[in-house]
């Protein structure tokens, strides 16, 4: 009987270190990739607060639950499936699709990067009046399934980064870390926008309830917020570009042409040698800038492609889409 209790209990133990291993499997990977994905995340964190601009403060968090909802709607529902799929039956389309992701990260920074500079408000103040002529609740419709639709295309990126980073193995193992994956990204993701949108608002209750150093704290957390805001965005633009060349650059090395990726490898190397005090960091900043140059060359040639022949052929099979409901 005591040997029986024994061998139950060593098999206990087993399991529990099993599980604790599975777990950090999960964490482990969810890390991994959140760092490749950092271009993809900072730009929706960036991105998501627009949503709820010009919207009742009261409505702020409902409407930023709502999108997080539809993001998980997106990763879990449709993006996981189709991730499994191509894990078991096109596993050899995941590196093009990959890279079809990166220039769309590089296409979506380069646009706004050339925004900056050819900034046209064409259609701005139509759009406004249109937006005004909405009820609330429609209006607020309108902006959660933007923002989903949004967030689908950067779902779908950070699915088949995961599902690359996931090591073989079952097909519900798999199955477990992905949906851990995408859970633990939307959850991370949205409750820092919730922290941003309403940092202004806890900033002007400090302020207004408070006295002294806690007035003072308030005050400079409203009068941060804007500059922040931006600087956000940039980093988040930045960030696309980068990780878009990045994705783009390992691709081409796995599809065996190696020659940029080695090129950029010399020259980060050359940079950490020029540099003891600081190897890892002036390594990784060449290395950066390389990946960001060419995500940049890629984008800007590829908003003439969207813009001439892309947009127009989508918008030639909507409107054969919408004829026959006609």
């Amino acid at each position: 009987m005591s040997v029986g209790l024994i061998a139950l209990l060593d098999d206990i133990a087993g399991l529990a270190k099993l599980a604790a291993a599975s777990v950090d499997d999960v964490v482990g990977h969810a890390a991994k990739v959140s760092v490749k994905s950092s271009g993809i995340l900072i730009d929706d964190t960036a991105v998501t607060p627009r949503y709820v601009v010009g919207l009742h403060p009261s409505r702020e968090l409902p409407i930023i639950a709502r999108i997080a909802k539809g993001s998980l709607v997106n990763k879990l529902v449709f993006l996981l499936p189709i991730a499994l799929l191509l894990s078991l039956f096109a596993a050899w389309a995941i590196t093009p699709l990959l890279m079809v992701g990166g220039a769309y990260l590089a296409y979506e920074g380069a646009e706004k990067v050339f925004e900056i500079f050819f900034h046209h408000g064409a259609g701005e103040e139509e759009a406004e009046a249109a937006a005004g002529a909405r009820s609330p609740e429609a209006l607020e419709d309108a902006k959660v399934a933007s923002a989903v639709r949004t967030d689908f295309i950067l779902s779908a990126e950070i699915m088949v980064l995961a599902l690359a980073a996931v090591p073989d193995g079952g097909f519900w193992n798999r199955a477990a870390v992905l949906a851990v994956i995408g859970i633990i990204i939307t959850l991370a993701v949205y409750g820092v926008v919730a922290l941003i949108v309403k940092a202004d608002d806890i900033g002007l209750a400090m302020a207004e309830g408070g006295a002294g150093l806690r007035r003072r704290i308030g005050l400079a957390i409203v009068r941060a917020m804007p500059p922040f805001l931006t600087a956000l965005a940039g980093v988040g633009t930045a960030a696309m570009i980068w990780v878009g060349g990045g994705i783009l650059t390992h691709g081409l090395e796995t599809l065996g042409v190696e020659q940029p990726g080695h090129l950029i490898h010399d020259l980060s190397h050359a940079a950490s040698e020029a540099a003891p005090f600081a190897k890892g960091f002036a390594g990784w900043l060449v290395e950066a800038a390389c990946f960001g140059v060419v995500g940049l060359l890629v984008g800007l040639a590829l908003i003439p492609v969207v813009g001439f022949v892309l947009a127009p052929v989508a918008a030639r099979l909507r409107g054969l889409w919408a004829e026959p409901a006609r």
